[in-house]
């Protein structure tokens, strides 16, 4: 993945995230508890991935979602591996 696809997945990640849990911004590395995303707003926001990226995060990967670079880190690997 080239750094210019890596930076514009990173950011749609960030959009959406952002988008579900109706916040201005999100930081790389806050944790989604302390922006105030509970847990609903966290299984909204595997579902949007899931659809999006058409990709499925299993349960036992649910805990890796925890920030927006660990969430994108998750992401980049899956379509890595589907590539």
């Amino acid at each position: 993945m080239s750094p210019e696809a890596t930076e514009s997945l990173k950011e749609d990640i960030r959009a959406l995230i952002a988008e579900i849990a109706e916040k201005e911004e999100i930081p790389d590395d806050t944790h989604f508890k302390d922006l105030g995303i509970d847990s609903m707003m966290g299984v909204e926001i595997v579902a949007a991935i899931e659809r999006q990226y058409r990709i499925k995060i299993d349960d036992a990967e649910l805990q890796e979602v925890t920030t927006l670079n660990k969430s994108f880190e998750l992401v980049r690997n899956k379509l890595a591996a589907a590539a």
